[in-house]
């Protein structure tokens, strides 16, 4: 137990709030990621767009959405930038597979998996380095 201005902060609440932070940022980023894949849908009913673009567009809308993200939970944060990123970006990458899997109906385990929770963990990492030292002032 550990004792701050008029309040005492358990360890366990430090985890929770933590938890709850990542969580909030993840949740944060799958809307945006959602709403940005929804619009790029509407744009290719009517542009003509080349295959060999629709990932690098695709991962433009996950570092956007991480981003942002990463910029609510941490708004308010002072420290932790590093590791709070890294973790909102992977529990959004693992939870965006979920949703997408569910509405694809098709739930495919492949190295793109993995090589999308590391690209997550690092923009996060990134993200969550620049949330924090851009809040400070």
């Amino acid at each position: 137990m550990v004792k701050t201005k008029n309040k005492e902060v358990s360890a366990d609440g430090d985890k929770k709030s933590f938890f709850l932070t990542a969580l909030k940022g993840s949740l944060y980023a799958l809307s945006v990621c959602l709403i940005g894949i929804l619009i790029f849908a509407f744009v290719l009913r009517f542009v003509a767009v080349g295959d060999n673009l629709i990932r690098p567009i695709n991962q433009v809308i996950k570092t956007i959405s991480i981003l942002i993200g990463t910029f609510v939970a941490l708004k308010k944060s002072k420290d932790m930038g590093l590791i709070s990123g890294i973790i909102i970006g992977l529990m959004f990458t693992i939870i965006s597979f979920l949703a997408f899997s569910i509405l694809d109906g098709n739930f495919d385990f492949e190295i793109t998996l993995l090589n999308d929770c590391l690209f997550g963990s690092i923009v996060g990492g990134i993200c969550g380095i620049i949330a924090v030292n851009l809040t400070k002032k």
